[in-house]
C-alpha cells in the first residue's frame, strides 16, 4: 500500500528546549514540505495551558487534517490536548506519532518542570496513534510507555536504545522512525 504524504499536513509538536537542527524532527521537516513546527513562547518552563492552547490554535487553522509528530513532553501536550477538545480532535487528527513520552507524573525532582502537565491522561484517543520508546530512556520506563500506549489506544513500537530519542541519539533523519510513521499512516 502506498501512503501519500501530501494528503495531512505535518504538524511537528517538540518537547522541552525544542528541538535542535540535529533533532530527527527538524529533518523530519525538511523531507516533508507540508509540514510545521508547533512554536512554544517558553521552551525551558513549559506550561500546560500555554502549550495546548498553541496546539489547539495551530490544529484549527490547519488547512488539512493534521498528523502530530510529538516527542518527550510534547507527547503530553498533545495527549492532554486531545483530553480537554476530544471533538475537534477527533475531525483534524488524521493520527499521532508520540516518541518517547515523558512521564509527568513522575515523583522524581527532576520532573518539576513538567509537573503542570499532570495527571497525564489515560483516556482512548480518538485517532490512531503510534507510542515510540526506548529501553534506556531516563524520562520514562519502558513498562510506563507501554501502559501509556494501552490507555491511548495506541500500537506500541520498542526501538531499542536511544536514550530519550532526541539530539544525544544522533539520528539525523531516522529512517527507522520513518518507517513505523509509514505504517502509522497506512493505518488511516
Amino acid at each position: 500500500m502506498s501512503v501519500d504524504f501530501a494528503s495531512f499536513d505535518f504538524l511537528v509538536v517538540p518537547g522541552r528546549e525544542n528541538a535542535p537542527a540535529e533533532h530527527w524532527q527538524s529533518h523530519w521537516l525538511g523531507a516533508f514540505p507540508n509540514s510545521t513546527r508547533l512554536i512554544q513562547e517558553n521552551w525551558s518552563q513549559p506550561e500546560v495551558a500555554a502549550w495546548t492552547g498553541r496546539l489547539d490554535r495551530a490544529v484549527e487553522a490547519a488547512p488539512r487534517r493534521v498528523v502530530l509528530i510529538a516527542h518527550s513532553v510534547g507527547v503530553a501536550t498533545v495527549v492532554r490536548w486531545t483530553a480537554a477538545r476530544p471533538e475537534l480532535a477527533k475531525t483534524k487528527v488524521a493520527g499521532a506519532f508520540l516518541a518517547a513520552p515523558t512521564n509527568v507524573d513522575d515523583p522524581d525532582p527532576s520532573f518539576d518542570v513538567v509537573r503542570n502537565f499532570g495527571p497525564m491522561p489515560l483516556a482512548h484517543l480518538p485517532y490512531p496513534a503510534l507510542v515510540v520508546a526506548s529501553r534506556d530512556d531516563p524520562r520514562v520506563r519502558p513498562a510506563q510507555a507501554r501502559t501509556f500506549a494501552e490507555a491511548w489506544g495506541a500500537d506500541f513500537a520498542d526501538v531499542g536504545e536511544f536514550g530519550h530519542i532526541g539530539s544525544a541519539a544522533r539520528l539525523g533523519i531516522w529512517p527507522t522512525g520513518l518507517l513505523l510513521l509509514g505504517g502509522l499512516l497506512g493505518r488511516i
